[in-house]
């Protein structure tokens, strides 16, 4: 009950302030472009590796002959890591 209360009257207060700021015309410009330019330094990142994910092969040649070979570390890792947690599930609920 009391959070609803909380998140009523931070909606409100928020709500507020926007109106409060986008009523002149010249506050509202310095905030569409400051809204702008937060929007465009988190859309400008070039340090992921969306290009090369389709071609392992120019990334690194072990990897590449690992995945060709047929390589099962991955997988039972994973299949490892689900056992353990199957594990600590059943004995809590035990």
């Amino acid at each position: 009950m009391r959070k609803r209360w909380i998140f009523t009257a931070v909606g409100a207060v928020a709500g507020g302030t926007l109106a409060y700021f986008m009523k002149d015309e010249d506050t509202r410009n310095q905030m569409k472009d400051k809204a702008k330019s937060i929007q465009d330094s988190f859309g400008k990142s070039n340090d992921l590796p969306i290009e090369e994910a389709g071609q392992p092969e120019t990334d690194s040649l072990d990897n590449s002959d690992m995945v060709a070979e047929g390589s099962q570390f991955g997988v039972q890792y994973y299949n490892e890591l689900t056992e353990k947690e199957r594990e600590i599930l059943e004995k809590s609920n035990s």
